[in-house]
């Protein structure tokens, strides 16, 4: 008898489903009997005691579907050691569900916040297995992270769409893409999509430099341009700024985002028109790509194995296109971001592609 703990924390994405349904079939597949059980809203569930004896028919044509069928909620990291408000050990309380139910494993699914509880509760004592879920593909120690590639479709489609429009009108186009901290996906979707300008957070904007290529496109007799800007994107002179310094500016700035702010200095510099479009959080919803399922299922699959063989307190990642187990302890609170000269923006500045540095 194999008993394991499921659960699904932070943002949620199209392929947690998907990585759900190869861990359980990676199991009954292998054991007479299994015991799921699924916790409601990631760690909440856990910690409250909500959850429930999960059977094959909830993960019976699961794989296409997006979202999750356990929930999902942010229970911030650095809040995990301070009592609830009812003076609630939440670490304890997550502990005592664990035994409770008498669990061999528990399985999280979620990104770096997810990551680093994950590993908390492994250095007290639960065997864990961490699968690397998140659109923004910023967790450290594996190659892609599920979830990324059906947000890169998204956005791309997106990026596609404006060029339609674009090539009717003279005007200067910004798609605002998902990542605070990270821009992979911006990165991404801004190549796939053919962006001439994409601003990262990882590599701070010099306005100049940005309308400087805008100008060079119109005076080639290109009538528009688009710019994929991350939701993180930062100028130069921001950057220079403490962390609390730009919090302060951000709050009583006048514009919704970093892409307004741009645009309108656009504007009034070139007088050039210009609109700004937010996917938003369509680049989380939908179906997973066929990429993110075959993924998931190896991940799942992978995950099994481990849990078959009793080797806990791991992520199941993709390094060098194979599955591989990684111990929590090295990557926990690490960030995977995007280098500036690394091989990829050479090439995109290569193809002629600004980010406006």
């Amino acid at each position: 008898m194999k008993r394991i703990g499921m659960l699904t924390s932070g943002g949620d994405c199209q392929a947690l489903n998907a990585a759900m349904r190869g861990v359980v079939k990676g199991l009954s597949n292998n054991v007479d009997e299994l015991e799921v059980y699924g916790f409601y809203d990631g760690y909440k569930g856990l910690i409250y005691g909500e959850y429930r004896l999960l059977t094959s028919t909830d993960f019976s044509g699961i794989l296409t579907k997006g979202g999750t069928i356990l929930g999902s909620s942010r229970q911030p990291f650095k809040l995990m050691r301070v009592p609830d408000e009812n003076g609630l050990d939440k670490v304890e309380a997550m502990k005592q569900t664990y035994y409770k139910l008498n669990l061999d494993c528990l399985v999280i699914l979620g990104g770096n916040g997810t990551q680093k509880t994950a590993n908390l509760l492994r250095e007290e004592g639960l065997n864990i297995i961490h699968l690397p879920k998140t659109i923004d593909n910023d967790i450290y120690g594996t190659d892609v992270t599920f979830g990324f590639q059906s947000a890169i479709n998204i956005a791309t489609d997106c990026i596609d769409c404006i060029h339609t429009t674009a090539a009717s009108h003279n005007r200067v186009f910004i798609v605002e893409v998902m990542g605070h901290k990270v821009g992979w996906l911006t990165l991404y979707a801004g190549i796939a999509g053919g962006a001439d300008i994409i601003l990262l957070p990882e590599i701070p904007y010099d306005i100049d430099k940005v309308i400087e290529a805008i100008e060079k496109r119109t005076k080639a007799g290109k009538g528009f341009t688009i710019l994929a800007v991350a939701e993180g994107a930062i100028s130069k002179k921001d950057a220079k700024l403490s962390k609390k310094e730009y919090k302060k500016k951000m709050e009583k700035s006048p514009y919704p985002s970093v892409s307004y702010e741009v645009a309108d200095t656009i504007k009034q510099r070139t007088g050039t028109e210009v609109r700004v479009t937010v996917p938003g959080h369509t680049q989380r919803g939908g179906s997973p790509t066929p990429y993110d399922r075959v993924l998931c299922s190896r991940l799942g699959a992978a995950a099994a194995e481990a849990i078959l063989e009793e080797d806990y307190g791991c992520m199941i990642g993709i390094v060098k296109n194979e599955t591989a187990r990684i111990p929590l302890e090295k990557v926990a609170g690490k960030l995977k971001v995007v280098e500036p000269d690394c091989q990829i923006i050479r090439e995109a500045k290569t193809i002629g592609i600004s980010f406006g540095d």
